[in-house]
């Protein structure tokens, strides 16, 4: 694992992303808008990405957290193949996220594939942009020795 980006000088970079066909982007837009009233740096890439886009997005804007948002279903055909292409372009150090309707049954699935924090419906922003910075505050931690 690489040591994050993020350092006391920068904020935190944080890519919030809407995968698949999913249309709705509300609640991305408030996660959004909530890291970037606590400083944090974010990229907010819209809806409709293909994994491949989230994935090449994670790199050229050299992010330390991937937050992916989705509604339809869909997130265990598409998390696992942004997993896949972040490792394969040398990004697996990122923070993994993952907010919308995601049934518990998948959650220690998508915590296999190294998301970190799951965020349904009516969560907290509060309790989102905590647990980031608590995250990457222990990740700096650990790679400074």
């Amino acid at each position: 694992m690489t040591e994050t980006t993020a350092t006391p000088s920068s904020p935190i970079r944080v890519l919030v992303a809407k995968p698949g066909l999913d249309g709705h982007d509300r609640g991305a837009k408030v996660v959004a808008r909530a890291m970037r009233d606590a400083g944090m740096e974010v990229i907010y890439t819209g809806i409709r990405q293909t994994p491949e886009m989230i994935a090449e997005a994670a790199v050229q804007e050299d992010v330390d957290v991937v937050g992916l948002s989705i509604l339809s279903g869909a997130h265990m055909e598409l998390f696992p193949r942004v997993t896949e292409l972040l490792k394969e372009k040398g990004k697996d150090d990122v923070l993994l996220v993952a907010g919308g309707i995601i049934p518990d049954e998948d959650i220690p699935q998508l915590n296999t594939l190294g998301f970190r924090g799951i965020f349904g419906p009516g969560a907290n922003t509060h309790d989102l942009v905590k647990f980031v910075q608590d995250e990457m505050a222990a990740r700096k931690h650990k790679a400074q020795g």
